[in-house]
């Protein structure tokens, strides 16, 4: 007997973007943390190209502060301000959620 998984699995939201329950494939990408404004918006850029060019909606992430290094002398991140008002730039200049 087959499994019907798809059938029972929950349809989620992130952006307005619906991931789940047998919906098309969603690209989820970014850096692992923000290193720079310039580096986040390049990539977000690219990213957005891409996600056009393959119609495949695009959820941009970026952690603003990486706890889990392998030091603690390791580079985190912008911290949660300066991180945020980075991920706010690249959603008001790049508008991903607004590529499908």
């Amino acid at each position: 007997m087959a499994s019907t998984e798809t059938s029972r699995t929950k349809v989620v939201k992130i952006g307005g973007v619906p991931i789940g329950g047998g919906r098309p494939l969603v690209m989820i990408a970014g850096p692992c943390v923000i290193e720079s404004r310039a580096g986040c918006l390049d990539l977000a850029k690219r990213l957005a190209r891409l996600a056009q060019q393959e119609k495949i909606p695009l959820i941009f992430k970026a952690s603003y502060d990486k706890a889990n290094r392998s030091s603690h002398k390791s580079y985190r991140g912008p911290g949660l301000a300066a991180g945020l008002a980075v991920l706010q730039e690249v959603k008001d200049v790049i508008q991903i959620f607004d590529v499908f």
